[in-house]
């Protein structure tokens, strides 16, 4: 069975791929559990009627299961992890929340105006945490095997490396060597090649939220 799932368009070009990393993040874990989907990409600046009628919220990864439409990247991976166990992407407990803090760290250092406000130093410190994790434990967060963390993380990372490199001329220290083998390790997948936006629509879909902040 071919699982549906609506995911963003990409800004002014509706028929491309979008830049959600929460939308790559279950393209990821259904590539990597081998599960066939049909991706129905959904301009989020016009959203249509069909879209707003099964999702009130209006939000998306949105994904269609036993006939029933799911929100919520968290709540679809779960599911997808209960219903299709032969492939287990749960990670150790205990790794469960390493690097949970990058993204909204990036968030606010792309956002910020501000050299000295910190967040650059935020983002270094969560970024270090990371790099001595992966030193102890790596090559992914939980060792050998590729879990749901690293794809969640994954997408995160390449939205930071992209729109850093944009907006702020920013890259992550050559000294964290084992977050770059990680991002080297992660991007190379197949998985993430197959279900990446381009780079332009990264940056355009960060365009915004940097210009208003």
């Amino acid at each position: 069975m071919v699982l549906e799932i609506c995911v963003k368009a990409a800004a002014g070009a509706p028929d491309v791929l979008g830049d959600c990393p929460f939308c790559q993040r279950v393209m990821l874990t259904l590539e990597e559990k081998k599960v066939p989907y049909k991706n129905k990409l959904v301009d989020l600046g016009n959203k249509p009627q069909w879209f707003l009628e099964i999702n009130p919220g209006g939000k998306v990864p949105l994904i269609k299961i036993d006939d029933q439409w799911i929100a919520d990247s968290d709540v679809i991976v779960g599911i997808l992890e209960e219903k299709y166990p032969e492939r287990s992407l749960t990670p150790p407990p205990e790794f469960a929340s390493v690097g949970s803090k990058i993204f909204i760290s990036f968030v606010k250092f792309v956002k910020s105006k501000d050299p000295s406000d910190g967040t650059e130093q935020a983002l270094l410190d969560e970024l270090k945490a990371l790099d001595e994790h992966l030193k102890a434990q790596g090559p992914y967060i939980a060792g050998e095997k590729i879990t749901a963390v690293d794809l969640s993380l994954a997408p995160k990372l390449f939205h930071l490396e992209v729109a850093l490199g944009h907006f702020k001329k920013w890259t992550i220290p050559e000294s964290y060597t084992h977050v770059h083998g990680y991002t080297k390790l992660l991007f190379a997948r197949e998985s993430f090649v197959k279900t990446k936006p381009a780079k332009e629509h990264v940056v355009a879909g960060w365009e915004p939220k940097v210009n208003a902040a």
